[in-house]
């Protein structure tokens, strides 16, 4: 047996309950790919089909690959992130090529923030941002439905003000 072993101790690892951001970001992030990068083919193709020649339009297909492109890119993004709520902190995984996991414990959050701007209400999604002594572990979940926001909000300033480790 080794020493710090789970025979040794008797503990038993859990894993935490990971949720996935919801399906409607990941629309909203394709529609601004699309829109963006189609205004940018078309006005391409116009501008140097007109000024240069029909030759040099080609090169509007450029903005068509990096819609193709981005659009598995931006699903990759969107499955690889999540959050777990677990008993003393608050876990947010993200990241395809570079994985970043954050762990906020709940006694070390200041200030807990639901925003939404106006393309984020639109499609009825809503970030929840923590804020802690550290800028460092500042964290963000992007994309969330705004009732699960505002429960997750709620949780984590009660969780927070319950552990207050205090500074």
């Amino acid at each position: 047996m080794e020493t710090g072993s789970r025979e040794n101790t008797g503990a038993t690892e859990s894993r935490p309950g990971w949720t996935g951001l919801p399906p409607g970001l990941l629309r909203m992030r394709r529609l601004l790919l699309v829109v963006w990068l189609g205004l940018t083919t078309l006005a391409t193709g116009l501008l140097l089909g007109l000024l240069a020649g029909p030759a040099w339009a080609a090169f509007a297909l450029l903005p068509l690959a990096l819609i193709a492109w981005g659009w598995v890119m931006l699903g990759r993004n969107w499955r690889s992130w999540r959050y777990a709520e677990r008993a003393d902190d608050l876990l947010i995984s993200r990241g395809v090529l570079w994985r970043e996991e954050t762990v906020v414990p709940y006694g070390r959050m200041q200030l807990v923030e639901v925003t939404s701007g106006p393309v984020e209400r639109h499609f009825g999604l809503a970030s929840v941002q923590l804020h802690t002594a550290a800028a460092a572990t500042d964290a963000t979940i992007p994309g969330l439905d705004p009732a699960e926001a505002e429960r997750l909000r709620d949780r984590l300033t009660e969780l927070g003000e319950a552990r207050s480790a205090g500074l």
